[in-house]
């Protein structure tokens, strides 16, 4: 993966929120499907500011320690 982040994130489409996320506007994270360079991460509260592009089996091997309890508030 060359970059590793998008300098903008508002200049992508259709970013998601967690389903874990509550419905209020608090602190959420989001992410966006089918990009070709990875999964591009923001801060809902700065959709023009950065996006971290994380790799593909980073990000399966985090959502995978997320749902096993293994991370430290995740259980």
């Amino acid at each position: 993966m060359a970059e590793h982040t998008v300098p903008n994130a508002a200049t992508l489409t259709g970013w998601r929120k967690s389903s874990y996320s509550g419905s209020s506007e608090g602190s959420c994270v989001e992410i966006l499907d089918n990009h070709p360079s990875g999964i591009p991460v923001r801060d809902s509260k700065n959709p023009h500011g950065p996006a971290l592009l994380v790799g593909i089996p980073a990000w399966s091997s985090f959502v995978a320690a997320l749902k096993d309890g293994e991370l430290p508030g995740s259980g």
